[in-house]
């Protein structure tokens, strides 16, 4: 180790004597202790990628130099058989010690080095949806969609990210362009979320208008434009406030029909505590909203109306091995008197890796989705107000294209008529 630090140290000397300008920072300089390379390297370590730098002594618990930190990416980067996940943590290493590499002759591209500067995500994406209520007045409706999404992330600093989302679809069986032509759908682009991203060692700071950060399966599938700070490893504390659009994208009845009464946007406060470690992962949460959009919910109260949504909720997962696992959670609204219940039972076995050709995954889950608690769940064959079971699979039909097919087969909770949905997807992904 001795000999390659020394090889190193001349190799940079000799760099900088050539060069009109020398690197400002100094290879031989300690990473911060803050700095986000460190929990990189340590998921890297922890999916046995890399073992350490040298004499593999790195431990995750004192300060390394950015020379030996690149000398963990250099061993990184020599891996071949290494997941998607771990791949991007890797790219973003290098572009951060691009210069140490190349000192140590690994060769970094100028566009690998900027490109954690802004990067690009996004995907195009077709979805057919073919559903069935026997309750309602129109009893079969299908739906052809396609959406073409941008996912921009911006680096502000060491600790700070800016990350949005742009959508826009269209209905391909009308080839219509016009604004909200089918469900939910809308050809102009537009900025669905927008929000600041700080991170501070294990303490996460979001500011904007941002994914939920807690229950967004089987109760909120949408944004709050607010704040949430969430601190912790293993046991993480989440706090989440701000303003939600109950009728947002929702395919919950009830909230739809309320919302076109009265304002549908309520004021929410959450607190929930999450923990995960190797094989499980156990959580609580609690809600509080207020709306007026509740008093005109139908069959939300028996007696006097209120204003108020009071829920609260648990869930747990389970992984057996790399490839089956076993999850549910359960909520309740305290402050409804019907429909006031939602849960769900899934076991999924293996899933699709959009980097990984040829991968898959199947799954089968019972559902019950009281719409009164349940107000916007995320699950593509289910929807509020509704209880039965659910299969789905997907597969990696060529790198980053996914396709995904699920059957809901259940019954509407107030009358118990049939109620059934097929849901099929294909997303290119870039």
């Amino acid at each position: 180790m001795k000999k390659t630090l020394v090889s190193a140290l001349t190799t940079a000397l000799v760099v900088g004597a050539a060069s009109t300008t020398f690197a400002a920072t100094n290879p031989f300089s300690d990473v911060p202790s803050d700095h986000w390379a460190y929990d990189a390297v340590s998921q890297l370590a922890a999916d046995g990628v890399i073992e350490g730098y040298g004499d593999s002594t790195f431990k995750g618990d004192k300060n390394i130099t950015r020379y030996e930190m690149a000398q963990m990416v250099a061993k990184a980067m020599a891996k071949s058989n290494v997941n998607s996940t771990d791949k991007a943590l890797i790219d973003k290493l290098a572009a951060e010690f691009s210069d140490e590499l190349n000192n140590l002759g690994v060769r970094v591209s100028n566009l690998e080095r900027n490109a954690d500067m802004v990067k690009w995500n996004g995907e195009a994406r077709y979805t057919y949806t073919s559903k069935r209520d026997k309750s309602a007045t129109d009893t079969k409706v299908n739906d052809d969609e396609l959406l073409f999404r941008l996912e921009p992330s911006a680096e502000v600093n060491n600790n700070w990210h800016v990350n949005a989302r742009l959508d826009a679809s269209t209905d391909l069986s009308k080839d219509s362009d016009k604004d909200n032509h089918g469900s939910s759908q809308d050809a102009q682009v537009k900025l669905k979320r927008i929000w600041a991203d700080g991170q501070y060692g294990n303490t996460n700071v979001k500011l904007g208008k941002l994914p939920m950060q807690l229950d967004s399966n089987l109760l909120f599938d949408d944004e709050i434009s607010g704040a949430s700070l969430t601190t912790g490893k293993d046991l993480k504390l989440t706090l989440q406030a701000g303003r939600f659009d109950l009728d947002g994208d929702t395919n919950n009845d009830s909230v739809n029909a309320a919302a076109g009464v009265k304002d549908d946007t309520a004021n929410m406060q959450s607190v929930g505590l999450q923990y995960g470690r190797n094989k499980l992962s156990l959580g609580a949460a609690y809600h509080h909203l207020n709306s007026d959009t509740f008093k005109y919910m139908s069959e939300y109260r028996d007696g006097s109306t209120s204003d108020e949504a009071q829920i609260w909720s648990v869930n747990g997962r389970y992984a057996f091995d790399k490839n089956v696992a076993l999850g549910g959670s359960y909520a309740e609204n305290a402050k409804a008197d019907n429909y006031k219940k939602a849960g769900t039972v899934e076991l999924d076995y293996k899933g699709a890796e959009p980097a990984n050709k040829g991968t898959w995954g199947i799954y089968t889950a019972y559902r019950h989705l009281g719409q009164n608690v349940a107000l916007d769940p995320s699950y593509d064959g289910a929807w509020a107000g509704t209880k039965g079971w659910e299969v789905g699979t997907n597969y990696t039909i060529f790198k980053n294209t996914v396709a995904s097919v699920k059957y809901f087969n259940g019954e509407k909770l107030g009358n118990g008529k049939d109620a059934e949905k097929l849901f099929g997807r294909v997303e290119f992904k870039f």
